[in-house]
């Protein structure tokens, strides 16, 4: 089979499309044809070097996609032909994807292999955010960081079907205007005063704030109401001050981790959340961006398009 690999560490130019042994399947598996996959961040930093990485060099990235099942690898609850998905199955920038059971997602007929490879990682992710992190209810404020992102404009969506105002930041007005049509009520720039400008719609500050900045956690702080929330759970921008726990205390302010990797606990728990994302889809309620597709084979442009930082929406591989 075919794969995006890289030997050492570096810059795109260590990505290298070649041919390797297909998988070979442990009792637990099944061998999927890889029709659509994710690209995040993640891989970039695995490709840096900076990030947990499994396997032995050529190293394979990747760990969101859809496809069919090729081999069932004798599990009866699988066919050849079956439309599957997984947002946590390493080694996905390749043709073959020998993939765990207990990470498989079937997929529904109306939700298509780019829809699938474009949504589940950032999807999950906005789903426990806005339903487990914080339990978002009718009325509520909400301030979302990097909010025109692929999970800031799903969590935007959701937010706002569960009747929540949203507030949303972002570093551009061309990004800005991307998270307006996905239903922002307000959305600030980085550059401008935005603190005050969230005071002005909110003298007594927001519910919640979910932040994945890291380095604007402080501030994060500043603009939430007494016995409000911050969902601590990225850092793009770099590591956050500490947290003063005397500050938590006085301001009856709460500070919640957040990682998806703490809910996808199970088969069980993979399938329900990913039906409820799927059903949200299918009703409407979100609307995705069509995603930017780029050949397998073009890896390296793919990467250099997502670090470039010009997209606002998905980018997905195709075999």
């Amino acid at each position: 089979m075919k794969a995006l690999t890289f030997s050492s560490f570096g810059d795109s130019d260590v990505l290298e499309y070649i041919e390797i042994p297909d998988p070979i399947l442990k009792n637990d598996e099944i061998l999927v044809e890889m029709k659509a996959i994710g690209l995040n961040f993640a891989d970039v930093y695995r490709r840096k070097g900076n990030y947990h990485l499994k396997g032995n060099p050529p190293f394979i990235a990747g760990y969101e996609g859809a496809g069919i099942v090729v081999d069932a690898n004798n599990h009866s609850e699988y066919k050849v032909g079956d439309r599957v998905a997984f947002a946590d199955v390493p080694f996905a920038n390749a043709e073959l994807v020998a993939v765990n059971t207990n990470h498989v997602l079937p997929l529904p007929e109306a939700i298509s292999f780019e829809t699938a490879a474009s949504v589940l990682l950032q999807g999950l992710t906005a789903h426990y955010l806005a339903t487990d992190s914080h339990k978002t209810h009718k009325g509520e404020t909400i301030l979302i960081h990097a909010v025109a992102g692929g999970v800031g404009q799903i969590l935007t969506q959701i937010s706002k079907f569960l009747g929540a105002t949203v507030i949303g930041l972002t570093s551009s007005s061309e990004k800005a205007k991307v998270a307006l049509e996905q239903g922002a009520d307000y959305v600030f720039l980085y550059q401008e005063n935005w603190k005050s400008q969230i005071f002005k719609v909110i003298p007594k500050g927001v519910d919640v704030v979910y932040d994945s900045i890291g380095s604007t956690l402080t501030e994060s702080f500043e603009v939430t109401k007494e016995c409000g929330q911050v969902v601590f759970f990225g850092m793009a921008g770099g590591d956050p001050e500490p947290v003063n726990p005397r500050m938590l205390m006085d301001t009856s302010k709460t500070l919640t981790g957040g990682d998806l990797w703490s809910y996808l606990n199970s088969k069980e728990e993979r399938i329900k959340r990913a039906n409820q994302l799927f059903n949200w889809i299918i009703e409407g309620k979100i609307k995705l961006s069509d995603p930017t597709s780029f050949p397998l084979s073009e890896g390296k442009l793919a990467h250099d398009y997502l670090e470039s930082r010009k997209s606002t929406g998905k980018i997905i591989l195709i075999p």
